[in-house]
């Protein structure tokens, strides 16, 4: 079993959680059907993988997967593989999948359990690595999702390593996670990723920093010490180009498209209702000073909103946040004074990466906050800032990212029309890939076709320089040209045969490609194929 590290803080805030000490346990025995992502997600993947081949391509690799080897781990420190092995092992069939857990399917309790820190991202996938069953994997984890993509040439020896790798992770049941997590393989992993990517997936649809965290998921995929690999790295690649396509093309990032902005925006709905003042009048706060407070800062801001108090553990950060938005009072205060802070508020809006509570209910007793004052929670970090049963105290109103959902059915229902043009420039993304995993297949036979001419080519190059050297009158260099005029000849010679291979649109056009190739020249034949009649070599 493995160990996992405890009290690891993210580098980015809130997004970023911390990894805590899990208890080891035995993985059950079994893997059955897992939660799968909503139904418009399938039907979309449906309408797609019929598009160009996709499905009938994905049953092509899964069957040509059976005899590839896997190279096992050595552990986190294991050897970076040359250019030239990534692509052998990508020409034998790696299958892309993905394993994981988002706001759609799993409660906030599952999720933070699970949180990677973007700063492990790439330590973590090497543990999944180490024992052998996956080849390549990449982890993006974020407020809203976790989720490990993964290639291996054994579906089922790689989703119970990922299965096992969860369970330790976590603490959690096998029970548990089969309830919460989905899984996805082939076109249907490449089409949810493409959709991420997009913003399609996202709580807010068209939300912008969701696209940040996928170019991280494939800079890290592709360092020194990554598990991208040939495939995933190349899958991870088309993803951001993918999603910065439909942002440019698109007004699908036109409006409320953060957490942040929903955040505000959900504050705004409910503070005539929860706080009985309009929200021009609300006193707020937030606590924390990183990306998504300067997020919520800008929305509160761009709705005429001029004061707000910022509690953070240093000065730097607020200092900062001044000079950006200099048309706005911002107070500064130390953790010392958050009660204070908190105290004097009606909105406090919590978003750090603190991995216990800022705030909950025993916290609000002892700090006199239980005298039925009204008071707004909101808290879009992940893990939580405040406690769950803080809603609990008479007058004080507690939201967190889950409770978001309501405002975001509002937006998604806006952006319908371009979520239908978003899918389109997606769905040419994601069959830009799938047509490029395809051609991996031909490498096999270019190279079969390449070592065999090779081999003609020099068979006869010795016959014919044994004849020239005894030439007096024929030089080195004379001999070296010559050469240089076999390797050509043979070169040009195979350039339309290989070009053909690659040029194959659609599968069934691919295998009947390989196989022409195959008997024209022989290349089933092994070393009889470079001999005539009754086994005599031809002279």
């Amino acid at each position: 079993m493995l160990a996992y590290n405890t009290k690891q803080r993210s580098i980015c805030s809130p997004c970023s959680v911390n990894s805590r000490r899990r208890t080891e346990r035995a993985l059950s025995s079994g893997i059955s059907a897992f939660q799968s992502p909503s139904l418009a997600s399938r039907l979309v993947v449906n309408s797609v993988s019929s598009n160009a081949g996709v499905r009938a391509s994905s049953l092509l690799m899964a069957a040509t997967m059976d005899d590839t080897g896997l190279e096992v781990g050595s552990g986190v420190g294991r050897r970076k593989k040359t250019k030239k092995e990534r692509l052998e092992l990508a020409s034998k069939g790696l299958q892309v999948h993905v394993i994981g857990l988002s706001i759609h399917h799993a409660q906030v309790e599952v999720r933070e359990k699970l949180a990677i820190p973007e700063a492990e991202w790439n330590n973590q996938s090497n543990i999944i690595c180490s024992t052998g069953q996956v080849e390549e994997a990449a982890i993006l984890s974020t407020c809203n999702r976790f989720e490990i993509y993964f290639a291996a040439s054994d579906a089922h020896e790689a989703n119970a390593r990922v299965m096992e790798y969860l369970q330790e992770r976590s603490g959690l049941s096998m029970s548990v996670l089969r309830r919460n997590i989905f899984m996805l393989q082939g076109d249907d992993a490449v089409w949810h990723l493409m959709r991420v990517a997009g913003g399609l997936d996202s709580l807010v649809v068209g939300e912008g920093q969701i696209l940040s965290q996928v170019r991280q998921c494939h800079l890290h995929s592709i360092e020194e010490d990554g598990c991208g690999g040939k495939v995933l790295s190349r899958l991870l690649n088309n993803a951001v180009a993918a999603g910065k396509r439909v942002r440019s093309e698109t007004n699908i990032s036109k409006g409320s498209v953060s957490i942040s902005s929903a955040a505000v925006e959900l504050s705004e709905a409910m503070c005539t209702k929860d706080l009985n003042l309009p929200f021009s009048e609300a006193r707020l706060a937030v606590i924390g000073a990183g990306t998504m407070t300067r997020l919520l800062v800008t929305h509160l801001a761009s709705r005429g909103l001029e004061r707000i108090a910022i509690v953070n553990r240093s000065m730097g950060r607020p200092k900062e946040l001044q000079e950006q938005f200099p048309d706005v009072d911002i107070e500064i205060a130390l953790v010392d004074d958050l009660w204070d802070v908190v105290g004097r508020s009606d909105i406090v809006y919590t978003a750090t990466s603190s991995t216990d509570y800022v705030i909950d209910d025993v916290l609000l007793k002892q700090n006199g906050l239980d005298n039925g004052r009204p008071l707004m929670l909101v808290d879009i970090a992940v893990p939580r800032n405040v406690g769950p049963d803080s809603g609990k105290i008479a007058g004080v109103t507690a939201y967190n990212v889950d409770d978001l959902k309501a405002v975001v059915a509002k937006n998604t229902a806006m952006r319908q029309r371009e979520m239908i043009e978003a899918e389109n420039l997606l769905r040419e993304e994601a069959n830009s890939f799938i047509g490029w995993r395809e051609s991996l297949s031909a490498i096999p036979t270019i190279n079969q076709l390449q070592e065999r001419a090779n081999m003609f080519r020099q068979e006869e190059l010795k016959k014919c320089t044994r004849k020239l050297s005894q030439n007096d009158n024929f030089t080195e260099k004379e001999l070296e040209a010559v050469e240089r005029l076999s390797r050509g000849i043979v070169n040009k010679m195979l350039h339309g045969p290989m070009a053909h291979l690659r040029r194959a649109e659609s599968v069934e056009g691919k295998q009947a490609a390989l196989k022409e190739l195959s008997s024209m020249f022989r290349l089933e034949d092994g070393e009889t194929a470079g001999r005539g009649r009754g086994g005599r070599r031809r002279r």
